[in-house]
Formats: structure tokens, sequence, C-alpha cells
């Protein structure tokens, strides 16, 4: 995926766009603005840091390995330092054989490989755990000691991004922030993400106990840890016999098949596509329409551009205001027909789609989302 867009979304997103967002930029995944339970500020802050690799880049967890690419990497010379298949490792992470890594990219290892040596730490000595001392020591205590890195503190989950993914989307996923996502994976500034690539989510932290309930006084003994099984029962063991046929497969509608406007409403579609991606409230607040580069995108009613303004990856951003405390956002743009201010009539082009392939289209009622089919004619 070679650029992702964001949508704008719920009051303090509106409020921004109105205010031709200032001199820092857009803000697309604006989850810091909303009310309610999409906050994961928590998660964020406790979001563990990644384990260190060893000298040949590569991270232990219980169950698979990672390695971490250095600068001037490729897919051959990671799978040559490593003793892997290159063709198999470059499958494994959905990517061209002879493709070139960025530092700190990271690929999950299609096996597990042997042990190396602890990282370097400062003055390039091996930094090594020691058992007794509970802090690292430097030096190379024993060769045992730097041939074997330490593994992760948990075994963090794997995800395959799958098409309309984004970084933003994944990281809501799984209630961890958008940044640790990133520095767990190496991604790009752009946060870029690919079909089939695999992503490590991070481990949540654990937050330091409060001295004044560990405390105790000398001669009262330890308090009880509280089990696991007083926070939520355990899960039931009833078990579905083998002869009975399976749950049927899921049949969600996400309009592959509708090319036009067809749901009789106040607008019409700003592109002519398919729609690829359905309004989910808090997690899409638009609908995403497949579009091929520089079609044109056109108003979906009569209005005034109320904002005009971009996203982190520079690509363009057009609120329409109507009548009836409506709204619409138009992103996944590339040029513009179009400024604040100026009055469009329905059909009127705003703009061209740009290269992701799909343009992404929100209705707004006052300040929030809502499903636009049901506003589409």
């Amino acid at each position: 995926m070679s650029r992702t867009f964001r949508q704008a979304a719920s009051v303090g997103a509106a409020a921004f766009l109105l205010a031709s967002c200032g001199a820092t930029g857009f803000d697309a995944d604006l989850r810091g603005w909303m009310p309610g339970a999409l906050n994961t500020a928590d998660a964020a802050a406790g979001a563990a840091p990644r384990p260190q690799p060893d000298d040949r880049g590569v991270i232990t967890f219980p169950t698979y390995q990672v390695a971490v690419a250095r600068s001037g990497d490729t897919i051959g010379s990671v799978a040559a330092r490593l003793g892997v298949d290159a063709a198999r490792l470059a499958q494994h992470n959905a990517l061209p054989a002879n493709a070139p890594l960025g530092a700190g990219q990271v690929l999950v290892l299609p096996q597990r490989v042997g042990a190396g040596g602890a990282a370097p730490g400062p003055g390039g000595r091996a930094v090594v755990s020691d058992p007794f001392a509970q802090k690292p020591a430097q030096g190379t205590s024993s060769p045992a000691a730097t041939r074997q890195p330490a593994p992760g503190p948990a075994n963090p989950a794997q995800h395959i991004v799958v098409a309309g993914e984004t970084a933003w989307s994944i990281a809501r996923k799984y209630d961890v922030s958008v940044q640790d996502l990133a520095a767990w994976n190496g991604l790009p500034s752009s946060m870029g993400l690919r079909v089939g690539q695999r992503l490590i989510v991070p481990v949540a932290g654990q937050k330091a106990p409060d001295p004044a309930i560990v405390t105790t006084a000398p001669g009262s003994g330890s308090p009880t840890p509280r089990p696991p099984s007083a926070e939520r029962p355990l899960p039931s063991e009833t078990t579905i016999p083998a002869a009975e046929p399976g749950p049927a497969a899921p049949t969600t509608d996400l309009g592959a098949t509708r090319t036009a406007a067809s749901a009789g409403g106040r607008f019409q579609m700003p592109v002519s596509g398919s729609i690829i991606r359905v309004y989910e409230k808090g997690r899409n607040d638009g609908i995403d329409i497949s579009a091929t580069a520089g079609t044109a995108v056109k108003a979906a009613g009569s209005g005034t551009v109320a904002a005009v303004t971009k996203d982190t990856t520079g690509a363009p951003i057009v609120v329409v205001r109507h009548d009836g405390n409506l709204m619409t956002v138009y992103t996944g743009l590339d040029g513009l027909d179009v400024a604040k201010g100026d009055t469009v009539s329905a059909g009127q082009s705003i703009g061209k789609a740009g290269g992701g392939g799909f343009v992404h289209f929100e209705v707004r009622q006052g300040f929030e989302s809502v499903d636009p089919e049901k506003y589409l004619n």
C-alpha cells in the first residue's frame, strides 16, 4: 500500500478542519480528540519497548523470531547472514526476492535460527545479563552468555495485513498506539503498509506496583496475590461434536458490485466505483470507494468549501458544508480544483483521485459521523 489516507473523526476533527488546522499539519488519526472508548492513551503509556536484537539483528520470542534490518540490507543479505532461504524469507513477508530494506525494518523469520551474539553496548562491548546481580554487566563474562540472546519478555501476536487496513486501524484493533506499532515493526514515517505484510503487535508493559500497597510491616507476611480467575470467569469447556456441521460463513456485503449511487438520498456518489470498505462507527467513519488515479472527484451536493487541508502524508482533504447542518469530507485526493470559501454545485469537480486506489468519503451531521450510504441517491 503506497499511501494511506486517514479520515477526519468526531467533534474535534470537524472543528480542527474548519479552523484550517494551523501550522502543524493534519493529524490523520485524531483519537486524542474523540470522546468515548477510542482513547488508547492508557495502552500507549503502558506499552513495553521492543526487545533489543542480538549481533545479527535477531530478536527471539518464545514461539518465533524476527530479524531487524540494517542500513543497506536486502532480503538476500539478511538471508545469508542468518542461513535461511532468501525466497522463503521474501515470500513469508510478502516482499519481492530482491527487495531493498530500510534500516530498522522488521522481518518475521519463517523458521528458527541458531543463537547469535549479544547486542553491542556502549563503546562496542557486548552487554550481558548478570543472573546474580539482576542487572546488565559490561564485558564478556562467559562464551555461553554472549552466544545466547535473552528472549523477549512475552510472545507478541502477529498480524497479517489485508486490503484496506492501515497502521491506525490495526493499532485501534489491538488497543495499542500507532507509534508503538511503528517502533516495534520499523515502519517508515509514511506508515505505509503492504498486503500480506506480517506485523508484530507491541506487548503491553507492566505498571510499577504501588509501594503503599506492596510494602508490609515486618513480621506481618506478604499479601496473597489475587488469582486471574477472580477477575473474570474461566471460558466454557463445552465442545461441539465433530459430526455437527460448522458455522455458516459470514455474508457481509461490502458493496463489491456497486458501481453507481442507488440508495435514494440527497447526495450523489463523489466518484463512480465499488464501495470496498463500508461505514463502521468508530472504526471507519465513512466509506472507501475504489477509484483509478486521476479520476475526477465530484462534490456530493451543493454547498460551500469550509476547509482545505492535508493529512500527514501531504494528501489533500476537502470539507464541504451543506444545508441542514450537514458536512461532507473527501480524502484520498491528489490535485484540487477548489479552494476554501468556494461555492460548489452537486457534481462539480473538486479534485482528482490520488494513487492509493480509493477515495474516502464521509457525511457528518453536525460533529457526528453518519453512514454515507443512507444519504446517497
